[in-house]
């Protein structure tokens, strides 16, 4: 299963590659802002509870002591909280008490000093009394103007808890005492607060609500945006930096069917460009190597022309007959060979230009020049093609060469020759199959018969063999137009030989 799951490709596997890199950190990205907003949502939670526990108190506490009980069910209490009014605080729940600030008292009318012990507008007379006649006759109300005595020390203020912030809380009903408790496995918050006359407990009691990340689609549609322009940009990136390895396999692949093939175009980044370079450079290495062999060959298949037929004349003053026959009979084989290795060069330096042409007519022109070749076997020669044409690009001439070669092996060798001409079903590959009633040959020997110089006849007799180029140019006119040719044994005997070619 995990070869089907994993890509074959560099491209594909690049793409998988970036793309779950891409997801893992968008995961962590989004978990991170997630926690964030889980924070940030839970303390907004908080306070929002906060705030209607202590708008709950309020309530309650500005009304006297008797009514706060029997009020509780006038209230407009929220879902999930609970309200009871005690005379003890509430212990079910382990808390702590919170620390509430000094208040002072009205006093002569005027309004106490804030939770930081900053006096009210104004700030105390100068001199830290009041001014003469402030006070009002002795025992008496204070006079109009009058102010409050002189203000106690900062130092014996204490912060405003951020608990009452929240709450929004007149100094007046400031709590005499606060306890909070929290469960955390349950959630549970249960505030027992202190009313300012200290008469009662009122007791506030309520769930806090587990936030959730998804409850906004943002999220999800951020990721998804997230993904698609990542995943897209990925894609885009692994083509445009895999596309000059597909160049670079199409060169290749050209080189392979022919070294005369364009170089490969040098443009693009460094790295591509050096790696063009150095393709164009084995590509020209191998060019001069081919035509360096090639040249070798015909050289000394030219220059063995001469003495071969001075040796020709030399032999006809030969007087034992006998021996005359053998000698000339050995200068034809060596004359035979020359020109096989005459041929095999012209066929690797063959510069003819690939035109459209119709193999069953090629076929039919193959059988019968071998029929005239070798016209004692020309009633076992048959041919089988389609109605209609088949028509491959192609050099004309090496392809009815390489045509012409294997039927005459399968006349020479196995006594008959049977053409097949298969279109292609696929619109990919033509087969052209030649098969003979011959011996056929041992499955270790079929693929070095393609070598030169080798035959399955060992006796380099020419009236039962060639040179053992024949096969050797085959392979090589087929593979140079991207085809391929092999030998297979016949299962009723004799040998068959299997051409394919592209459309």
């Amino acid at each position: 299963m995990a070869w089907r799951l994993y890509p074959n490709s560099l491209r594909a596997r690049t793409c998988l590659l970036l793309i779950v890199g891409l997801c893992i950190v968008q995961v962590a990205g989004l978990t991170i802002h997630a926690l964030d907003h889980l924070d940030i949502e839970q303390r907004i939670t908080m306070r929002e509870d906060e705030h209607r526990a202590f708008a709950i108190y309020r309530a309650l506490a500005e009304l006297p002591a008797a009514a706060r009980a029997g009020a509780i069910r006038s209230l407009n209490i929220p879902s999930g909280f609970s309200v009871t009014v005690s005379d003890k605080p509430d212990r079910t729940v382990l808390g702590h008490e919170v620390p509430m600030p000094a208040v002072r008292p009205r006093l002569f009318g005027f309004p106490p000093f804030d939770s930081f012990g900053a006096p009210p507008p104004g700030g105390p007379p100068p001199g830290g009394g009041p001014p003469p006649g402030a006070e009002g006759p002795p025992g008496g109300p204070p006079m109009e103007g009058a102010l409050p005595p002189p203000y106690p020390p900062r130092r014996n203020m204490q912060p405003l808890p951020s608990i009452l912030h929240s709450a929004m809380l007149p100094p007046r009903l400031y709590p005499a005492r606060l306890i909070v408790g929290h469960n955390p496995t349950s959630r549970h918050w249960v505030l027992s607060i202190l009313t300012p006359d200290e008469a009662d407990w009122v007791i506030v009691k309520f769930i806090a609500q587990r936030p959730n990340p998804f409850d906004s689609p943002t999220f999800l549609i951020a990721f998804a945006l997230m993904t698609l322009c990542g995943g897209g940009l990925i894609l885009w990136g692994t083509q445009r930096l895999i596309a000059p390895v597909g160049t670079l396999v199409s060169a290749a692949d050209a080189l392979g069917k022919d070294v005369n093939a364009p170089p490969l175009p040098e443009g693009g980044p460094t790295e591509l460009r050096r790696a063009a370079q150095a393709f164009n450079t084995m590509a020209a290495n191998v060019r001069r190597l081919i035509n360096d062999r090639v040249l070798m060959l015909t050289a000394i298949g030219h220059d063995l022309r001469t003495p071969i037929t001075r040796l020709k004349l030399r032999s006809e003053f030969i007087e034992d007959d006998e021996l005359r026959d053998k000698f000339l009979a050995d200068l034809d084989e060596m004359e035979a060979m020359v020109a096989a290795m005459l041929e095999f060069g012209r066929d690797t330096a063959n510069r003819e230009p690939r035109v459209r042409l119709d193999l069953s007519a090629m076929l039919s022109t193959v059988a019968d020049e071998a029929a005239e070749s070798m016209p004692h076997l020309a009633e076992h020669i048959t041919l089988d093609t389609p109605d209609h044409p088949v028509l491959v690009a192609a050099r004309s001439l090496p392809l009815k060469r390489a045509l012409m070669n294997l039927v005459i092996n399968a006349l020479k060798y196995g006594g008959s020759a049977h053409i097949t001409l298969r279109p292609p079903a696929d619109g990919a590959v033509i087969t052209i199959v030649i098969e003979d009633d011959g011996p056929g040959l041992p499955d270790k020997e079929l693929e070095r018969m393609f070598e030169p110089f080798v035959r399955a006849e060992t006796s380099r007799n020419r009236e039962t063999g060639g040179t053992g180029l024949g096969l050797a140019i085959a392979r090589s006119v087929l593979r140079g137009h991207g085809g391929d040719i092999r030998l297979t044994n016949r299962a009723s005997g004799g040998l068959r030989a299997i051409v394919t070619l592209p459309v």
